[in-house]
């Protein structure tokens, strides 16, 4: 991005998604930001207004007229960028923004690159790394679980905990550092017992946000679910009754499904992205439908969670044992679904499935019967019987890297008390950790890693 060398420039770009709609929203930010509003803005005199009010007008070019806008003025330092920002709220027609943008182009502004305005924003410190790594989360958030983990994040609520961490880190370090300048007279400035049981706090919260990256995983990312088994189980039935939606079809023809269907099932706040694979039959000679069961078992290993479905009424009681067995052997975490429970009736199939010792849930998908059942499975599964997240959770990988590095430096620091090590080594893991702590923050970094961070942010924000 090279942003050192252009952060003085005044950037504009379409802050509003791309394509026609009612409204679209152009912001410009920088420090000519309202002197180039105003070259292209007819309606009162911008400079002389006061910040944080809104102005209707016309933007022209020349004598001719492109649109009636509102302007949105925010003087520097409070705006969101920390810089004047103008917003130019017109018509949405990809025709009418594109001429606007132009004419801030031809008055001196230039294109933003992505995430450049937040990217001002954590340069002028209206807020840190997290909080603007949180900007982007929450505009990809999908269901409520990510939206409220961004919007934690956003508020500082990440931050404080890691600055408060750092702040007791900072504090040892320059009282054993302050022992190294008076090595000569032997004292001791730094309570071993306090080091001790801050080190034991500051590890046990690490781990817990280092912990709380497989939940932060499934909470922005979702949980995928693989439903298989053999031909005519009613994998496309179960799917759309999950889904309230005929998107499967569905037929009494074995093998209707030849390649795997993928939906989106919003649960309590998670998304599932449920896919619907081909029947597993090990012996086919129809070559497209041997193709559709291999892309089903590559599905099947790239999943979080297996729902084996199977048909209550045709099954043999030792083959669904042999294949929970196989499920156990590779690790995966499945359901095992036993389907048309409407046929063979729930007294009967369970009293058929004894054996499995109840570890079966029975459904009718064509009836829709216990459906909700296996969908607060599935959700209890993903959250591993954990409320819905009400403090931080960690749902980024630089972040979950770093606490990594964290953690380490903290058992360097613990161990090197242990063995009574000299207090330059002790002060040295010391500033390991407040140099990955500070890392996560952006209180250390380089423009490399700001580069590649706010490069996928989108453009306009």
């Amino acid at each position: 991005m090279g942003w050192m060398y252009t952060i003085n420039d005044t950037i504009v770009a379409l802050a509003t998604a791309p394509g026609e709609g009612a409204i679209g929203v152009i912001r410009l930010s920088g420090s000519e930001a309202i002197a180039i509003a105003e070259k292209i803005f007819k309606g009162k005199k911008l400079s002389k207004l006061p910040s944080h009010t809104l102005h209707l007008g016309k933007i022209v070019a020349g004598e001719t007229t492109i649109d009636e806008v509102v302007v949105s003025l925010f003087k520097g330092p409070k705006s969101y960028t920390g810089e004047n920002v103008v917003e130019i709220s017109c018509h949405g027609s990809p025709y009418i923004l594109q001429q606007i943008i132009d004419l801030c182009l031809k008055q001196g502004a230039r294109m933003a690159k992505p995430g450049e305005f937040t990217l001002r924003a954590f340069l002028k410190g209206k807020m840190d790394l997290t909080q603007a790594e949180a900007v982007a989360d929450l505009i990809a958030s999908q269901s409520g679980a990510s939206h409220q983990a961004a919007m934690h994040n956003l508020r500082g609520g990440f931050s404080q905990e890691l600055r408060s961490m750092r702040e007791e880190l900072i504090k040892f370090s320059a009282l054993i550092e302050l022992e190294l300048d008076f090595s000569q007279e032997d004292v001791e400035f730094a309570d071993r017992t306090q080091l001790y049981d801050l080190i034991s706090r500051i590890r046990e919260a690490t781990r817990r946000l280092v912990d709380s990256f497989r939940l932060g995983n499934v909470i922005k990312n979702g949980v995928s679910v693989a439903i298989i088994g053999k031909p005519n189980a009613g994998k496309s039935t179960l799917l759309n009754a999950l889904l309230n939606e005929e998107r499967a079809i569905v037929s009494d023809i074995a093998g209707t499904t030849r390649d795997t269907i993928e939906e989106v099932l919003n649960i309590n706040g998670v998304l599932f992205r449920l896919i619907d694979t081909a029947g597993i039959r090990e012996h086919s000679s129809d070559a497209i439908e041997r193709i559709g069961v291999q892309r089903s078992k590559e599905a099947m290993s790239n999943a979080d969670v297996v729902v084996y479905l199977f048909d209550l009424k045709e099954s043999l009681v030792a083959d669904i044992i042999d294949q929970a067995e196989e499920l156990k052997k590779t690790g995966t975490t499945y359901i095992l679904v036993g389907n048309k429970s409407d046929a063979l009736g729930i007294g009967n199939a369970k009293e058929k499935f004894a054996a499995l010792d109840n570890n079966i849930l029975f459904i009718s998908a064509k009836n829709k019967e216990n459906t909700q059942q296996l969908k607060e499975a599935l959700y209890e599964l993903a959250m591993q019987g954990k409320v819905k997240p009400e403090g931080t959770i960690v749902t980024n990988a630089r972040h979950y890297g770093a606490l990594q590095d964290v953690l380490r430096s903290l058992e360097d620091i613990k161990k090197g008390m242990d063995e009574n090590l000299p207090g330059d080594l002790v002060a040295l893991d010391i500033r390991n950790a407040l140099h990955y702590l500070g890392d996560i923050t952006g209180e250390v970094t380089t423009e490399d890693k700001l580069d590649y961070i706010f490069s996928k942010f989108c453009i306009g924000k």
